[in-house]
């Protein structure tokens, strides 16, 4: 009987010890712990304050904090994911699919492959009509309008994509806008069905199986094309993006991204890709553009390999919201960078989407170059003269200096639903219309 009750305690002392750990750790740092990876949104340690603790405000705002702080807490995220996948073949990131042979996909890409997104041709050729006004007006002006279809690992590895998720039901956006853009004269790169012809002529690995972009190798390919056309459309030589090897690695970093982000205990196995040994960017006897991107993730890996040292006066608007390389140090907004000086300080515009954010190619900005120059360069209804078009032009620099005007107009976008480039056209034409009323 004592020897029973001995063990009774002593179980019970090592459930109470086990329940501790997390504390000890939270408040010593006994060990070092790695943070989760991908987009993780952690809670902020709200200080106390007398409103807030009688309003419940501060209790729930705290309760959430240390729910995501305690000791540990990302070893045992990563024990309760790997259970999840090791178990029931789950996995616990928000919108990843597991594959065939373990090939990870984004849900997205699958929906953009099958046609399950498909946004309707009425709604695709309103898009390349407008991406045609801008790179007419964009051609009269010396400019050039370049639109790049990046790959996607959905229609690059079909073969692995769950059986449930498949047949394809009809037509894609991809498949439709590409073709369109193309009719339309468009400058086009089709970089997701170059990747496609060349998946297995290429030396090394296009696409990674555990990442959702383009491997390094075929993104170091694709930055040279891109660089490649702008210097045909504009007669010019670019400086080059190059590299004289590889080397051969297990895939890390961009290549390994969704298995990263999964936060599992044990890493997938996977086929070695290629990492480029990068050469300076030799810029003598060359000339360098003034580039503007507007893309989704997929320009991040150009960016990595140092793209940028070939422009002058390069800028990547990160999904047309973040602007950098300013962003890199403090963040700068798309929406706080006036658009006309934009346009004028740019030889070309580069608009690049993967099949999965083609439903929102640009983030805003075709619709918002369109209302510039249709709004600021050309008569519209009222019988407007170069007069009142200069009065639109200086009464939207004014708003967008007057900070509580500036404000209240964003607030108006939103509810509406317009750019806010849009809407500050429309509050200047509404109020120089009204003047005296």
């Amino acid at each position: 009987m004592k020897g029973r009750d001995t063990y009774k305690t002593w179980l019970l002392a090592g459930i109470f010890a086990v329940m501790l750990i997390p504390m000890i750790q939270e408040n010593l740092h006994l060990k070092k712990e790695h943070p989760l990876k991908g987009d993780i949104q952690l809670p902020e340690n709200i200080e106390f304050d007398k409103e807030d603790w009688f309003s419940g405000y501060y209790q729930e705002e705290k309760e959430k904090y240390i729910n995501t702080a305690f000791g540990f807490r990302s070893q045992f995220v990563k024990l309760n994911n790997q259970i999840a996948y090791s178990v029931f073949r789950k996995a616990k990131a928000n919108g990843v699919i597991i594959g065939k042979e373990t090939y990870l996909y984004e849900k997205s890409y699958i929906d953009a492959y099958t046609g399950t997104d498909f946004l309707g041709k009425d709604s695709i050729d309103h898009t390349v009509q407008r991406l045609k006004f801008i790179s007419d007006t964009l051609g009269k002006l010396g400019k050039q309008l370049i639109v790049v279809f990046a790959a996607g690992k959905a229609s690059f590895y079909p073969e692995y994509i769950p059986d449930k998720y498949l047949p394809v039901r009809g037509p894609t956006n991809y498949g439709y806008m590409s073709d369109e853009a193309k009719k339309a004269g468009l400058n086009v790169i089709d970089f997701n069905k170059w990747f496609v012809d060349n998946k297995h002529r290429s030396k090394y690995p296009l696409y990674p199986q555990h990442g959702v972009h383009w491997s390094t190798y075929g993104t170091a390919l694709a930055a040279d094309s891109l660089l490649r056309k702008i210097e045909e459309l504009r007669h010019i030589d670019v400086p080059e993006l190059a590299f004289d090897g590889v080397s051969l690695e297990p895939p890390h970093d961009v290549d390994y991204d969704i298995a990263d982000g999964m936060n599992l205990l044990f890493r997938f196995k996977s086929f070695d890709v290629a990492y480029p040994h990068m050469l300076p960017v030799k810029t003598e006897g060359k000339t360098r553009p003034r580039v503007l991107v507007i893309s989704d993730s997929f320009y991040w890996g150009m960016y990595g390999l140092g793209i940028a040292n070939c422009f002058e006066n390069d800028h990547f608007w990160y999904y047309n919201r973040q602007v950098f390389p300013e962003s890199s140090s403090k963040e700068l907004l798309v929406e706080n960078v006036d658009l006309g000086e934009a346009l004028a300080g740019h030889d070309v515009f580069v608009i690049m989407a993967t099949e999965a954010t083609l439903r929102k190619i640009s983030w805003g900005f075709i619709e918002n170059a369109e209302h510039y120059y249709k709004g600021l360069a050309s008569p519209a209804k009222k019988g407007e003269d170069a007069e009142y078009q200069n009065k639109v032009r200086d009464l939207v620099n004014y708003i967008r200096h007057d900070e509580k005007w500036f404000s209240d107009a964003k607030k108006r976008a939103r509810e509406r639903g317009v750019s806010l480039d849009s809407m500050l056209i429309l509050e200047a034409r509404w109020n120089i219309d009204h003047q005296g009323k």
